[in-house]
């Protein structure tokens, strides 16, 4: 993988002893997970029940359209992302949620028949200052289509329980 030298990259955790922490999201690391297929049906479903715009919902609107043809909304895209991160690591770590996401970018129609995949890199990590328990991790997520080209990318916090907190939590109170 080009640009990967001196990067530890993470493929999906199965084993519960496995969970991931906090401590297990050091800057530059590089997790990758996916190999979601977009059906047809479920394009059409998400567009009519979320997003019913005719490009989404149409083939011959979609071949119209700057789209040049029938494509999964972008918000079934995150949508779908955001099952392969909880398969990927999510339900397997220490996970509290999420304050938010940043710049979302759909840069390429994502098609039925595509298979996506996921790239997390890891960008900022550090332990919150008000709730010692809890270590929040900037990420930066891109992902991928079957040709390797990117058809989404964006950037978020998430936030993960501390091993170190929890360690020192059940730690008697030092003598004194």
């Amino acid at each position: 993988m080009a640009g990967t030298a001196g990067l530890s990259i993470v493929r999906r955790m199965s084993a519960p002893e496995s969970r991931l922490a906090f401590e297990d999201f050091q800057v530059g690391r590089v997790f990758e997970f996916g190999g979601r297929h977009v059906d047809r049906d479920e394009v059409l479903a998400f567009a009519a029940a979320y997003d019913p715009q005719p490009f989404h919902l149409d083939e011959e609107a979609a071949n119209a359209s700057v789209l040049g043809g029938l494509s999964a909304s972008g918000w079934h895209t995150c949508a779908m992302t955001m099952r392969m991160m909880c398969d990927g690591y999510l339900l397997n770590s220490t996970s509290q949620g999420s304050p938010g996401l940043d710049n979302i970018r759909w840069l390429k129609p994502v098609r039925p028949g595509d298979t996506l995949n996921v790239r997390m890199s890891i960008l900022e990590a550090r332990p919150s200052k008000n709730r010692p328990q809890i270590g929040l991790v900037r990420s930066q997520w891109e992902v991928r289509n079957q040709h390797s080209e990117t058809v989404m990318t964006m950037e978020g916090w998430g936030m993960f329980g501390r091993r170190e907190a929890a360690a020192g939590a059940e730690a008697p109170p030092p003598a004194g």
